[in-house]
Parts: C-alpha cells; structure tokens; sequence
C-alpha cells in the first residue's frame, strides 16, 4: 500500500503519470508497504498467461527476492524510475523515504533493486548512472544500504501511517537495528540473480 499522502498525476508526455505527494512527507517516512491485497504471480503463472496480461506484469510488477513477480493493486505501481531515487526499498518489504519529500514531488524508486528482466535507458538526469541494469543491485547495494541506514532512526519518531501492516516481529526488528542489537539487513537480499 502507498503513502495515503499520495496521488496519481501527470507529469509530462515522456514520463507519463507518476505518484506525487500531497503532504510533506519526512525522511524515514514508511512509504509503502507490502500488504494482503497485493498480488504475487510465479514465474509459471506469468508464463502461463497470455501475451497481453504478460505485457501488463512486466510492465507493472516487480521481482522479489524469490523471482515472484508482484503486482500491487494500488498506486504503487506508477511510482517512476529515478536515478537519484527519494525512496528505497528494504528487505523487510517496505520502502523508506530517504530525504523529505514535498507536496508536488514525486515520490520515486531506483527500478535497479526491483530485479527488471532486462536492462534500459533511463531519462537523463545528470547522474553517471544511465542504463538501469538486472544486476544493479549486486553492484549498488552499499550505496542504497547507507541510505537506509541514515534514516532507519527516524522511523520510530515519526508518524507512520503504514505502521499497521508491518508485522510486530519487524517492528521488533527495527526497533533492535536502531539499538544497536542487530545490524540492519542488506537490501542485497531482495536480489534474484535469474531476473537476468
């Protein structure tokens, strides 16, 4: 489920529509979460589907860490790519925003930790990175870790209006990663090699 502070908007002729805040929307806010009406399809379902619904899955969904494509019902799906990306994914199913987010600003995702069949030109955004890769993970996780890592503190202090589909153990988790208990885990675990 995506923020609730969130629409669906225009942004241009070459972007399409995208997921634009309608609130200020801090760093280390939860902004999606996996959640019960979010559909997961196998690599067998979604070869056992007609062209014309393949093409919607590998336009809409995202791999998992097990190679399941996962489709969600909600706005989630038109959040673009973007290079310098204002959410990151962890491996405890949800996203963190990792720098605030303003109303009127998309809300954006790296699509190179979201397993993508195949490589393609990203819009020019006067990054290095241009092409987005299926193994951009394995190459780029230290970077997105470190991102997470400065905002996980922030998630208990905030209000989260996601809080409630995130399992107790994982709040648990949290909780611990913040302590210093445990170390957070590596979004490297939501790669799947055969993506590729």
């Amino acid at each position: 489920m995506i923020h609730p502070h969130t629409e669906l908007k225009f942004i241009s002729d070459e972007i399409g529509f995208g997921v634009v805040a309608t609130k200020f929307i801090p760093a280390g806010t939860i902004t999606w979460a996996l959640d019960k009406l979010d559909r997961e399809f196998s690599p067998a379902d979604f070869n056992a589907f007609e062209p014309i619904y393949q093409k919607i899955l590998d336009t809409y969904c995202y791999r998992n860490g097990i190679g399941n494509f996962v489709l969600c019902w909600d706005l989630a799906r038109y959040v673009n790519h973007s290079f310098n990306s204002n959410c990151i994914s962890t491996a405890y199913d949800f996203e963190l925003a990792v720098r605030d987010i303003h109303p009127g600003e998309q809300l954006t995702d790296d699509y190179g930790y979201l397993n993508v069949s195949d490589h393609f030109h990203g819009i020019d955004e006067g990054t290095e990175r241009k092409i987005v890769y299926p193994d951009d993970l394995v190459h780029f996780h230290k970077q997105w870790d470190e991102q997470l890592l400065y905002v996980f503190p922030k998630i208990i202090n905030l209000n989260q209006p996601l809080q409630s589909l995130i399992p107790e153990h994982i709040h648990q988790e949290i909780t611990n990663i913040i302590e210093g208990k445990t170390e957070m885990k590596s979004i490297l675990n939501i790669y799947h090699k055969s993506s590729q």
